[in-house]
Parts: structure tokens; C-alpha cells; sequence
């Protein structure tokens, strides 16, 4: 799933793959947003790992869990 992150004050915006469900990301976003947690720990596909401080977040875009399509498809 691609998970698109908006910082304020910031012109671009963090984007990357992960293997966790959307679900899980909706509950973890949720959850540390009403407990007031100074940062998010996300880790992509390839094992990156990325903290990203609540207090700046302007959106997080949820992808499908589709994967990609690579060709041509009748």
C-alpha cells in the first residue's frame, strides 16, 4: 500500500510503499493523534524506517492495497 504524508511547511511531501493494511495505518495514525504522541513510526517495503512529528502532519493519504499493474491489459 502507498502511504502519501503532507508536512506543513514543507514543499514536498513523503511518499512510499508499505506492507501493513490500511486498516492498521488508519488505527495507527488515529490512535497516536488522541494520545498526543510527538511522533509516528512508519517502515516501508524495503526496511526504511520513518518518524514523522503529529504536531506537523497536514494530511496522510491511504493508497489501495492493489498492486501495481506494469503493461498493457485488454
Amino acid at each position: 500500500m502507498e502511504i502519501r504524508i503532507g508536512i506543513i511547511n514543507t514543499g514536498r511531501e513523503l511518499s512510499f510503499e508499505t506492507a501493513s493494511s490500511t486498516d492498521e495505518v488508519r488505527t495507527q495514525v488515529a490512535s497516536a493523534l488522541e494520545q498526543s504522541t510527538s511522533h509516528l513510526n512508519f517502515s516501508d517495503v524495503k526496511g526504511n524506517s520513518y518518524l514523522v512529528p503529529t504536531a506537523n502532519l497536514a494530511y496522510i493519504e491511504l493508497g489501495t492495497e492493489e498492486s501495481r499493474r506494469v503493461g498493457f491489459f485488454a
